[in-house]
This record gives structure tokens, sequence and C-alpha cells, in this order.
């Protein structure tokens, strides 16, 4: 079921009441205190995008997998897109790019239950309709400013609820090699030579080979050696544009 209110603090707060179940949704139309990766706050102008949280209860799933259910998130927003005809990228980890513009922000947050998930928490922001963005942002972008149309938020949020729990379906149905092949091959800047950064400062070449069912994302130098690498332990060099 989606519940859809006006305003809340963060949806992913409101989506772990206990009276919420798997499946169902909570959508905000403006959040006060969206979160997003690495403590950012997640901007979103009200009226204009579709801020909401997903929740799913994978108890089959063990913690060392965790990583499957990003897979299920973001495959399935790429899928989307591709619905629409805007052609998307996974930015390792959990970000999607048009081009070298951001158009969605995920929070995922889990709850353990043993040795596997209990619940899983998908926050979620789609830049929809949005045209104008604080200039303090990296690369914006959004579907509207992509085909220069506008769209039903409700029709965009429906669409990729489908498509995720399909998704989330064939993960339970033991498909998680093919989940972790679609992923791979929906990366942002796979096989391109891009400069990158360590948390010390250093830069250096590398292209992206993949990922490891794990998370850890797979670069190899110029040397030709190939580092495996967990986030925070590396940095994209993306140039920021002007808006």
């Amino acid at each position: 079921m989606i519940y859809h209110i006006k305003e809340t603090t963060s949806t992913n707060d409101e989506a772990r009441k206990s009276e919420l179940h798997e499946g169902d949704v909570v959508w905000a139309d403006f959040q006060t205190a969206g979160r997003g990766q690495r403590g950012h706050k997640w901007l979103s102008r009200h009226g204009e995008n579709v801020t909401f949280s997903l929740i799913f209860e994978p108890h089959f799933l063990p913690v060392p997998e965790q990583f499957a259910m990003l897979e299920v998130v973001t495959v399935s927003l790429t899928e989307l897109f591709d619905s629409y005809g805007i052609d998307t990228r996974i930015k390792w980890t959990n970000d999607i790019y048009a081009g070298d513009d951001k158009m969605v922000g995920i929070l995922i947050e889990h709850v353990y239950s043993g040795c596997n998930l209990s619940r899983t928490i998908a926050g979620i922001g789609i830049n929809v309709n949005q045209r104008e963005f604080d200039p303090s942002l990296p690369n914006p972008t959004s579907m509207s400013l992509q085909t220069g149309r506008e769209y039903s938020r409700e029709e965009v949020l429906g669409r990729y609820v489908e498509i995720a729990m399909r998704n989330y379906a064939l993960l339970k149905e033991g498909g998680r090699d093919r989940l972790h092949e679609r992923y791979v091959e929906r990366m942002y800047r796979l096989g391109e030579r891009h400069p990158f950064a360590l948390p010390d400062g250093t830069r250096f070449e590398g292209t992206i080979t993949g990922a490891e069912p794990s998370g850890r994302l797979l670069v190899k130098r110029s040397d030709g050696s190939v580092g495996g690498y967990l986030f925070k332990e590396i940095e994209f060099v993306i140039q920021k544009r002007d808006i």
C-alpha cells in the first residue's frame, strides 16, 4: 500500500513504524530532514519530485549478501527510466546518473535479525519535474530536464514499485547472479578510463571493470593491477557543471 503524506522529517523515519510491512510505501510531498549518503541532506522542491521509502522484509538474505538489496533498488531505477526512454547508469554504489548528472539519491537502511536481514528500507528521491536546483548541488538533473516533458509523479512511483517488487521476487527465487550481472552491465563509466581520488587525496587514473557481489568496486590501474574498494575508500572525480 502507498501511504501519501504531505510532510515529514524523513520517509525512512516513517517507514520504521511496526504497522508497515513488505511492499508498503511511504511517499511524502516534502521532507524537512531528508537524508542521503555520507550524512548529506537530500534537497527536493515541494510537489515537483517523488521522495519515498519502500519497505522490504528479506528474512531469507544473509547479512554478508545485503548488497543484493541495493542491486534490486538500483537496477529497478534504471529499468524505470528505460521505460520512459531515458538512459541512466548506476554510479557505484547507488546513485543514478543520466550522463554525468545525478537524477536520483538513495539511502538504504537495514535492520538485522541474527545472521540475516530482517527489514530493509530503501529511501529514494527521484528528480521528476524540477528544473531549477540549488547552485550548491553538483550536477543535478531530472526526468523533465532530460526529455523536456512533465510527468505524473503518481505514475512514476507506481511504475517503480511494480518493477522493484518484480526484481525483488527474482532475488527471492534464486536469481542473485542474474541481478548482479544486470547491476554490473548498468554501471556508470564501466570500461572507461577516468580519474579517481583516494581518502588521502591521492589521485590516479583507472578503469572500472565491475563490482564484486559483496559490493567492492573493481578498478584497473595503468600498471594492469586491479584494486577492490569499499564504500568511502575511493571517490569518482567528476567536473561540476554550471547550472
